[in-house]
């Protein structure tokens, strides 16, 4: 016979229970651990008909297949060949990308009250309490930061950008990487509106242990009554200054022997200045960084040689000097990872529903699979994996092929791995049996 392929293999199918994601149980344990399903039981609208799927078989059917590597409703299709894993983890049926995008839009629909929306809410923060239960910590730092969705779908206006999509707020405890709110955005809604009730929308939904302690975020938090209250609330805060009229005439103000190189070698000076807003009931500290253009001649008609970066903080000079807040206030940068491991890691760069109430919840949905991950990171995984995003734990867990057999009344499922690495996936499972007894019992 003539060779017709490359390799002289044969291709075949088989109707044995094998799955290509084996390591998607130990999330699955997890998140049931922490009492994702039963949450969702108590917070969501139960479905009109008893031929519906219920709130939770959409929920958990999402946060997997988002955790698995789908960036979209269509990866759902994928599922149905992981049918085997799911009826070992106790849910019998995957919804087809077409119900799951009805739902979608029940449980955001204005008209119905957005009753999945708020019940997501509540689930996001319960499980939220949980997670920070099991931190020593009680104080955290909120970076609030909005992010940018580009999308051209039907209800989606233009941000200040010049694309079309969303511009959803997002904030993160940094020392845990965690969010505890998100609030879906138009595309053309300003960044800058709303901050005050969005910080009050984070502060509600930390547990009655911890506080927001500290506050870092970008110019659009730049407004008095944000920064009256977090002064009220003893909350340490850096915000960026937007370079107005009432900034540049202080940076103008300064003198020039106020100027230093923090560090011998820094390429850059630091110095600080009083100020306040109209409507601030206190002055607060001004750190001005300055750094020298390197073609300074083409900008001599625009004010000099220089490009300055403003931070506004509370922080006494006693607790931080200049450049230790400007030290500080930079670590706020890694909310843009969070953002990155959000939108590409767990698929949420793509909203799914022509209709803006639809995509918040999806984006909801995604926070709990990010936060849930997060979690299992934290709670349940090797320490070494600690910093790994979850493209890695992919990788190194989820994609690890398995075969589920049952036999004797039991259920075995046999992955693909060596001694070593089953021993560690053991651990994983034991570390999640006795978190789930605070919540299960």
């Amino acid at each position: 016979m003539i060779q017709q392929t490359v390799f002289p293999f044969k291709l075949e199918s088989t109707g044995e229970n094998l799955t290509a994601h084996g390591g998607l149980a130990l999330l699955g344990e997890f998140n049931q651990a922490v009492g994702l399903r039963d949450l969702v039981k108590q917070h969501l609208p139960r479905p009109g008909s008893n031929r519906g799927y219920k709130p939770w078989v959409y929920v958990n059917s999402l946060v997997s297949m988002l955790q698995g590597g789908g960036e979209g409703l269509e990866d759902l299709r994928d599922l149905e060949r992981e049918k085997a894993l799911f009826m070992m983890l106790g849910q019998k049926a995957v919804p087809d990308p077409g119900t799951s995008g009805d739902w979608l839009r029940r449980m955001g629909d204005p008209a119905r009250g957005q009753r999945g929306l708020s019940g997501l809410d509540r689930v996001r923060s319960i499980l939220l309490a949980r997670l920070l239960s099991q931190e020593g910590r009680q104080d955290f730092t909120l970076d609030a930061d909005a992010t940018q969705i580009e999308s051209w779908k039907r209800d989606a206006a233009f941000t200040y950008q010049g694309v079309k999509g969303y511009m959803p707020m997002l904030g993160y405890l940094s020392e845990v990487s965690l969010c505890v709110y998100d609030e879906f955005r138009e595309g053309n809604v300003s960044p800058g509106s709303g901050q005050l009730a969005f910080y009050e929308s984070c502060k509600s939904r930390m547990p009655s242990s911890k506080r927001i302690a500290r506050y870092r975020a970008d110019s659009a938090s730049y407004c008095s009554d944000l920064v009256n209250r977090l002064d009220t609330d003893h909350v340490f805060w850096t915000i960026t200054a937007p370079q107005d009229t009432a900034v540049q005439a202080v940076i103008a103000s300064i003198p020039e022997s106020a100027w230093q190189e923090p560090e011998l070698g820094a390429g850059f000076e630091l110095a600080e200045s009083v100020h306040s807003m109209e409507e601030t009931k206190k002055a607060f500290r001004l750190i001005v960084k300055r750094e020298q253009r390197r073609q300074d001649d083409l900008f001599s008609e625009r004010g000099g040689g220089y490009f300055y970066h403003a931070v506004a903080t509370n922080w006494v000079s006693e607790e931080k000097d200049a450049y230790q807040v400007l030290q500080w206030h930079n670590q706020r940068g890694q909310a843009e990872n969070y953002h990155k491991e959000l939108k590409i890691g767990f698929g949420m760069e793509r909203m799914p529903c022509g209709e803006s109430y639809a995509n918040a919840v999806y984006l909801r949905i995604g926070v709990i699979a990010y936060n849930l991950f997060v979690g299992f990171k934290r709670l349940s995984g090797p320490r070494s994996w600690l910093s790994h995003t979850i493209a890695t734990f992919r990788w190194k867990l989820i994609q690890t092929a398995g075969r589920i057999v049952r036999h004797a009344g039991q259920v075995f499922l046999k992955l693909a791995v060596d001694a070593k690495r089953l021993r560690l996936f053991q651990e994983i499972r034991s570390k999640t049996f006795v978190l789930a007894q605070q919540y299960t019992g």
